[in-house]
Parts: C-alpha cells; structure tokens; sequence
C-alpha cells in the first residue's frame, strides 16, 4: 500500500516478468537483440539513479523481485505477464517454473497468467487445457509479433487464434493481455497493430481483452477501438515512464485515455523489470495535468485510486480491504465509462 497526503491506495501491478537473458540461456543473436533493446527502454526511460548494470537486468531472480514490487515498491498484488519467446531463448524468456513457484508460495501477492500460441494448432489446444488446470489460469499474455518457424506474426482474428480464444471461454480464461505495443528488435512492427483487437472484442464479448501499452504508437486507433467496445482495456505499461521523461507526452496519453475509455478502463503496470513500480507510482500519485492542457479534465484522488490498482481487482476478483475501496466500485463491465467521448462520436 502506499500513502501520500493521508490518502491510501491499493496497488496492483498487472504486468511484471521474472526473465532470463543471460549468454546461457540465448538461442541465437535475436534473443541478444531482444534484451539489448529492453536495455535501451530502460535507461531512457528512468530516473538515473534507478538504471541497473546490464548483467543484473538479463537476470535479476525472485528474491530481487520480491523486494522489488513488495518491500520497497508498494505494490499489493502483481500480475505475471509470461513472453516466451521460444525462438531466441532455450528456456524461454519469461521463467514459467520461477513465476508459477513464485505464485504458489505467494498466492496472496501474485498472480500467473500464462502464454499460448494459436500456431500450435490441435496440440496447442490440448497443453491450453492442461495449463488451465494445472497453473488455474485466469488471464493470458499472448504476442502477436512471436516468431514460429518461418512466420513472424499472426492476428487475433485468424481461424487457430478464433479455436484459442473460444476454448478461454469454455475454461473460464476471461482475461485476454495483449501486447500491442512499441515495437521490440527483431520484431516486426506491423504485427502489434491494434485492428485484430477490434474484431475479436467484437465477436467475443465474453472476454475481456487487454491492449497493453495502450497500443503506443498507435494511440489514436487504440482509443477509437476501446470507446465503442466495453470489454477493451488498456495498461499503461510502457506509456507510464514518460511521466519522467516527457511529462507533457504522458498528460496527452493520459488525458486521451481519460477523454476516450474512461477511468475504469485503465490499468497501472511497472512492466517490472522494465522499469520499478516505486518511482513510477510516486510520480503518478503527484501527477497533474498542465493547467494550460485544457482540453483534458484533471485527474482526480480516486481516478487514480482506480488505475493504480481497484480496477486490476475488479477484473481479477483479488480482495481490496473494505478500508480501501471506492463508494463506487471500481472496473465495472458493461458501464459505459466513455459516455460523453461515444456520444461525440454518435453525433
């Protein structure tokens, strides 16, 4: 929990990673490329004093984690986001066995979503349904840029991911991560775009679809996408840092989120170990909209009650102290939070 000015807030970080980088576990140059570039995010991105030596980033383990987002972060519960990356690393970037091991000893504190690949066809489908089981999954992180073979990409629409998608439904998977996002080397860009996200919320409005980072740099297609589908969310993985280093880039992301989804659509994400969730929830807590930005509307207590952490909750039905909620509930499904931005577009 943390406190600012005798205000509480509950923190849920929905998206953090334990991964490994490091020359033993690397396939190929792509999965150097791949953690050359998270490097380059992270020390343009943060505050100087909170950039980390090269070796600790490729890997920094669950004890490290641990104080990370609980003992000096703040943060209440976290949400593992699983990147695999099967074709750069020899055990996967994201550490399934560490993060599950993590989850199970910390059920309280910790959340695993696992990953799948609809380029799995029939046999994909089958280890689905023992992951389910066996990791009680409510959420999944998928990558449409993840290499397979000779493809480089699939969208979310395409006939396998449909069977995928269907098959969440029928084991109760409601919560569908996406990341549609910056583009990370050696993938390709085009493979993020957002328009899949379109046409499956669509059609399947039993799950709750997740853009991460907001689809950055593509936050205007994002917006008009998450206005007129109730069950499209975006995290501010990513997007956030800029609240460091081009304050007046994030009040625009920000205040575009705010105009267009609403405040119940938003979820905070340190992307750990991108970045750390301490600093980024103290500089979202003390942020404010530019008095000369007018055209977005300043960010209220419990507006960010709800980002940093309520709505996450809601969504993952992870228990808030009675002392810490909102007179209204927070991340309610079916309300349209967007009301005036869908009107304007109506009209």
């Amino acid at each position: 929990m943390y406190t600012k000015d005798d205000e509480n807030y509950f923190i849920v970080d929905s998206h953090v990673h334990i991964w490994d980088a490091r020359p033993s576990n690397l396939r190929n140059i792509h999965g150097q490329q791949f953690i050359d570039c998270f490097y380059d995010y992270h020390k343009n991105l943060s505050p100087q004093e909170e950039v980390w030596d090269f070796d600790t980033y490729a890997y920094y383990g669950s004890e490290r984690f641990m104080k990370d987002l609980f003992v000096d972060g703040y943060v209440d519960h976290a949400i593992f986001q699983a990147t695999l990356l099967s074709e750069f690393y020899k055990t996967g970037f994201g550490q399934t066995e560490e993060c599950l091991a993590l989850t199970r000893k910390h059920p309280g504190k910790l959340t695993y979503n696992h990953a799948y690949d609809p380029r799995n066809g029939e046999a994909g489908l089958e280890q689905l349904r023992r992951d389910a089981e066996s990791m009680n999954l409510q959420g999944v992180k998928l990558y449409t840029a993840e290499w397979f073979g000779d493809s480089r990409g699939y969208k979310l629409d395409d006939m396998w991911s449909r069977r995928y998608l269907e098959e969440c439904i029928e084991l109760g998977i409601k919560n569908i991560h996406v990341h549609k996002g910056p583009t990370i080397r050696p993938l390709d860009r085009d493979a993020f775009d957002v328009a899949d996200i379109d046409k499956v919320a669509t059609d399947y409005t039993d799950l709750r679809f997740v853009v991460e980072h907001v689809g950055l740099p593509r936050l205007e297609d994002f917006c008009w996408i998450a206005t007129q589908e109730s069950n499209v969310y975006g995290g501010l993985a990513v997007a956030i840092p800029f609240i460091h280093t081009r304050p007046r880039y994030f009040a625009q992301i920000i205040g575009e989120l705010m105009y267009w989804i609403g405040e119940d659509k938003i979820l905070f994400s340190s992307d750990y170990a991108l970045w750390t969730p301490r600093w980024l929830i103290e500089k979202f807590v003390d942020f404010q909209i530019p008095e000369d930005m007018t055209e977005y509307a300043p960010l209220t207590i419990d507006q960010k009650k709800k980002i940093l952490g309520l709505n996450a909750a809601a969504l993952y039905d992870i228990d808030v102290p009675s002392e810490l909620r909102l007179a209204e509930p927070a991340g309610q499904e079916g309300v349209d939070v967007a009301a005036g931005a869908q009107d304007a577009v109506s009209s």
